[in-house]
């Protein structure tokens, strides 16, 4: 067969993204069905902790515009099905790449080993993925060995399934028909996989997820009116609810999902310039110390004017005035710092804490625990400072 009759880079980027869609529905499937890592997700948030702070300042504050000028829908909601749909084009142009690539190397190499390139090509994408999901380690509730051998060798199979795709373009006797029959059948196959893979996962994320309705009875607002009921000033129609419910407050985040954590699992651990390290159960903060409770409205710092990315609710919670004594603090210590479980941190003077009884642990809103999207189990409130 002449150079000319092989394939060439193009049909490998068709085919590079065939596979590779089939492969992220895969990962999506197992990561629902197995808590295996979901590559994608890990991607996109090791981006998000990697990139300059006002990279992604301008990245938000772009889509927030965008959204509101095209009139979407709820900013919050459609900043994170962007987010997603993002990272699944990246990836996917990824494939694209690696299949020109990989059908270039073949057509000047004469077609000779096929299969071994293709698995270099996985290899090449795939190790350096494995390193971003073990390093991230969001999505993944397996070991991490195990994780690392289920994403390399997934990647090596999609390598290997890219240079069996070019193999059989190659055998091909008439090259224009049976190119294309065996790209309309591929393309078949792996939507069939791709369709099944979505659509099987999403049935597992409704059985998993964790409704706000599941805890409506217990909702503070459900059985109280607002201390200001009786007041003559009302809100004027057509604005905002005066106090959110739950299910409309915004999120806004680095976190294409949130952590996931259990109850029983979950330590609050006090260490650095303390007398004596501490551990403190979810129980041990609702149980041993007086709740404190706050109207609060909290807005994103990238909301405009009039806009969604705002909330008014109650939070019960404990004062950091009242814990400090208990952790038994070193005279030298002047700063709390506090690091969430996917990352972030914050840095609190300690006599902001000192002055301000309203700096608080909260672990309730409107009288139920926290929702995973919003803090779950534990999410420290600061005054006068907007919500990152």
């Amino acid at each position: 067969m002449t150079p000319s009759n092989r394939p060439a880079a193009l049909s490998g980027a068709m085919v590079g993204v065939m596979l590779m869609a089939s492969l992220i529905a895969i990962f999506y499937l197992a990561w629902r069905l197995a808590g295996l890592p979901f590559v994608a997700f890990d991607v996109f948030d090791w981006m998000a902790r990697t990139l300059p702070g006002s990279v992604i300042a301008f990245g938000i504050d772009a889509m927030v515009s965008v959204i509101r000028a095209l009139h979407l829908g709820p900013t919050s909601e459609v900043a994170k099905t962007a987010e997603k749909m993002m990272v699944i084009t990246g990836l996917l142009v990824t494939g694209a790449i690696a299949g020109a690539v990989l059908f270039a190397l073949l057509r000047a190499f004469r077609g000779n080993y096929p299969y071994l390139f293709g698995v270099v090509i996985g290899a090449a994408v795939g190790a350096p993925v494995t390193l971003i999901s073990r390093s991230v380690g969001q999505t993944a509730t397996t070991r991490p060995i195990i994780s690392a051998v289920w994403i390399l060798g997934a990647f090596l199979i999609w390598g290997a399934a890219l240079g069996w795709s070019y193999r059989r373009l190659s055998a091909a006797e008439a090259a224009r028909i049976d190119r294309r029959r065996f790209l309309i059948r591929l393309g078949g196959v792996t939507a069939a996989i791709t369709v099944v893979g979505a659509v099987v996962g999403n049935l597992a994320v409704g059985r998993r997820r964790r409704e706000v309705t599941e805890v409506e009875g217990g909702r503070w607002s459900a059985n109280h009116a607002l201390p200001n009921a009786a007041a003559e000033v009302k809100p004027a129609p057509g604005t905002r609810p005066e106090f959110t419910p739950l299910e409309r407050h915004y999120r806004i985040d680095i976190d294409t999902i949130p952590p996931a954590i259990k109850e029983d699992n979950w330590r609050l651990k006090i260490g650095g310039l303390v007398e004596s390290p501490l551990t403190l159960k979810l129980d041990d903060l609702r149980g041993n110390y007086e709740p404190s409770h706050q109207f609060i409205t909290l807005a994103c710092i990238s909301n405009p004017i009039a806009g969604d990315l705002i909330g008014t609710t109650r939070w019960t919670g404990v004062s950091l005035q009242r814990l400090l004594p208990d952790w038994r603090l070193k005279p030298e210590a002047t700063h709390l710092k506090i690091r969430s479980a996917d990352g972030f941190f914050e840095v609190v003077p300690l006599e902001t804490i000192k002055a301000d009884e309203r700096v608080m642990l909260t672990y309730a809103w409107d009288g139920v625990p926290l929702l995973a999207e919003h803090g779950f189990p534990l999410r420290i409130y600061i005054p006068n400072l907007y919500d990152p």
